[in-house]
């Protein structure tokens, strides 16, 4: 009998879930209203992106082989677009409603978006004047003939589109573009605090741009296009590695349109016009009562951030108390490892010891990989003063990191620049390991200072995300992660490692190892355990071995933002199992893996999701906890985590999340881990 269908989720399905959860932030009404609006905007941007990306690839799937079927629940590319579009139509009216909720409670606090028909004559008077001077000269509307083809419409830009008649009643398409850096999106009018978004005006005033027209039907656009490119499929040898990707980050933009949005309701001849010349099915079209870009919302939080109770209380990362600023960071670590928990603890100490490291006469050599960095970045600035300083800098800069690459691209030339060796990934695999390799000389004597992270190296979303940064003196970790930088040094990978897990070839099958020894205790009666956080569970080999072991009695527990393609309790597959998702104020990033009951864990953190792209055509680091303190700290960490009933949400049997109900006392872990970060600062 196949287990398939009845303990595994469809990956885009379960996406979709954890989408959901985020709107459920922007619906909760004990969030704080300017926060709901954060959300909601977030809950777009992840959209947004799941079209340019997994929709892409499915679409993309389909033309090459439509009978291919992912393997898991073995739908087909149509029939996962067919699964997919009702649920977004069906997220969509929900998030509809919230937007229309939140906006009307912040008219409470003199703030409103208006629209024309609810504006005074002299409002009218003042945003006709204020159009004619301020904008209108600075549009480039466009009527679709058989001179002028129809133009090309940008990723996930604002348009007006038209439907025009002449007097002798011939009907004919005007296209608009709306976006401009030029004049304010949100526009103030004059004595009331009341706005009108500048689409909605380039909108209202379609008939005073085609003076000579009737407008019979108007609507705002937006297209989405698709961003699955396959770079090493595309890559030319005889291209320098950088050049290529920039012509990628060029091609991508051209990519075809995969969604699109109207804010208005149209004859379903004008949408068919429009798809024709788009060359997208009309089921891929969208029909939203909110604005189609919801970036805007950022700017009413900056008029409101007076207003205290409409936001999240201020948190600021506080200093670990497991560094002292009298003493040198290096010598610190050397003495003791040091973990860093953030956005709850500052990654300052990490910041210092890059800069001791680039200042310090005993280094010699620094070894980094980056994937996503700041478009400030210290890191970076230390990096170049290293080797300008006569230091060996070796950075790995992965091109490949999406929609990152023009930001490292540009890194990668100062770093370059700078006398640093950068070298650009490999063939095939995405460098996403977060390693850094600290190398001292002292009186003929060589120590090392390794840090593994599960996060970028990335000063914004340390405050933002939470993740994990482990520094050690280890000599057994830090001969393994020089083995790492010689391989990729060499355009090769790891093939054998004792105390990391190193993707794609020691990761994998060490963490099967591990489960079937968990299998092996159960069998023998004794306490088996197994506690995973990440942010995405779809490799079906891992899942397999978990139902395995669900199976022979070992405990497992995990903790899973997002995708997770294994549904828990399932009597007789997976009743062992419980799953969890935090979502809440900062975005769950750490990867924690726990291997063994109380008194035997083995615990390390990690880079990399249990996701078929992480274990096998990435290259990712997880490293061993050895310092029986800092264990035990991520162990709490983890238990705190399970205990969550505020902002987790536990998924049934079927595939669906509910938070947590309980008599006992309310927990949101996120916050606790703050209280407890104040505390020890």
């Amino acid at each position: 009998m196949k287990i398939e269908q009845k303990v595994f989720m469809n990956r885009e399905l379960s996406w979709l879930k954890f989408n959901e959860r985020v709107l459920e932030e922007a619906e909760n009404r004990e969030v704080p209203l300017c926060e709901r609006l954060t959300f909601a905007s977030i809950y777009q941007s992840n959209l947004d992106e799941f079209f340019m990306v997994r929709v892409g690839s499915l679409i993309d799937q389909m033309l090459i082989d439509k009978n291919m079927k992912e393997n898991k629940t073995k739908m087909t590319p149509k029939e996962q677009l067919e699964a997919i579009m009702p649920q977004v139509q069906k997220l969509n009216r929900r998030k509809d409603a919230v937007y229309e909720e939140i906006m009307e409670q912040i008219e409470d606090y003199g703030i409103k978006l208006v629209k024309f028909q609810k504006i005074s004559k002299k409002e009218s008077e003042y945003l006709r004047a204020y159009f004619q001077t301020e904008i209108a000269p600075l549009i480039s509307p466009t009527i679709i003939g058989k001179r002028q083809p129809f133009p090309f419409l940008k990723n996930k830009e604002l348009y007006v589109v038209a439907v025009l008649e002449t007097k002798n009643g011939k009907e004919k398409l005007a296209i608009i573009p709306c976006g401009n850096e030029v004049f304010q999106r949100l526009i103030k009018i004059p004595e009331k605090d009341a706005y009108i978004l500048s689409e909605e005006m380039i909108l209202h005033y379609v008939p005073r741009i085609f003076k000579g027209y009737h407008v019979k039907a108007k609507s705002l656009i937006r297209v989405t296009r698709n961003a699955d490119i396959d770079a090493d499929a595309m890559y030319d040898e005889d291209l320098d590695y950088r050049d290529f990707m920039v012509q990628v980050i060029k091609k991508r933009k051209k990519l075809a349109p995969v969604r699109l949005e109207l804010s208005k309701e149209m004859d379903g001849e004008i949408i068919d016009t429009l798809c024709g010349y788009l060359e997208l099915d009309p089921e891929y079209v969208f029909q939203s009562q909110t604005p189609l870009d919801l970036s805007f919302v950022f700017s009413i939080q900056d008029i409101l951030r007076k207003e205290s109770e409409l936001f999240f209380e201020r948190r600021v990362p506080q200093k670990s108390p497991q560094f002292n600023d009298e003493e040198s960071i290096i010598d610190q670590i050397a003495k003791k490892d040091k973990l860093l928990s953030y956005p709850y603890e500052s990654m300052k100490p990490f910041l210092n010891l890059l800069q001791e490291a680039a200042n310090d006469k005993d280094v010699i050599s620094i070894k980094m990989t980056l994937y996503r960095v700041a478009k400030q970045s210290k890191i970076v600035e230390s990096l170049i003063e290293a080797a300008e300083n006569g230091k060996d800098v070796t950075i790995l800069v992965e091109l490949k990191a999406r929609f990152d690459e023009e930001n490292n691209i540009e890194w990668s030339r100062l770093l370059e620049d700078a006398g640093c060796r950068v070298i650009y990934g490999l063939d095939g695999y995405k460098v996403h390991s977060k390693l850094c390799l600290i190398t001292r000389k002292i009186k003929g004597h060589v120590g090392y200072i390794t840090q593994i992270g599960t996060g970028n190296y990335n000063e914004k979303t340390s405050r933002l995300y939470t993740d994990l940064s482990l520094m050690t003196a280890n000599v057994d970790i830090a001969m393994e992660a020089a083995d790492v930088f010689q391989s990729l040094s060499m355009g090769e990978t790891v093939e054998n490692v004792n105390h990391l897990l190193v993707a794609p070839h020691c990761l994998q099958n060490r963490i099967l190892h591990m489960i079937d020894e968990e299998i092996a205790h159960a069998k023998s009666g004794e306490d088996a355990y197994i506690g995973l956080k990440m942010n995405s569970l779809t490799d079906k080999k891992i899942m397999e071995k978990l139902i395995e072991a669900s199976c022979a009695g070992v405990k497992i527990d995990m903790i899973i933002r997002g995708i997770c393609c294994l549904i828990p309790g399932v009597k007789g597959k997976t009743e062992n199992i419980h799953v969890r998702s935090i979502v809440g104020r900062f975005l769950e990033h750490s990867r924690i893996y726990i291997f063994g009951s109380r008194g035997r864990e083995r615990v390390y953190i990690a880079s990399a999701d249990f996701m078929t792209r992480n274990t096998l055509r990435r290259v990712e680091v997880a490293a061993p906890v050895y310092d029986p303190e800092i264990k035990m700290q991520l162990i709490e960490m983890f238990i705190t985590m399970l205990s969550d009933n505020q902002k987790a949400r536990e998924e049934d049997n079927k595939g669906n999340y509910k938070i947590p109900k309980n008599q006992e006392t309310p927990l949101n872990s996120q916050e606790f881990f703050y209280e407890q970060a104040y505390k020890n600062a």
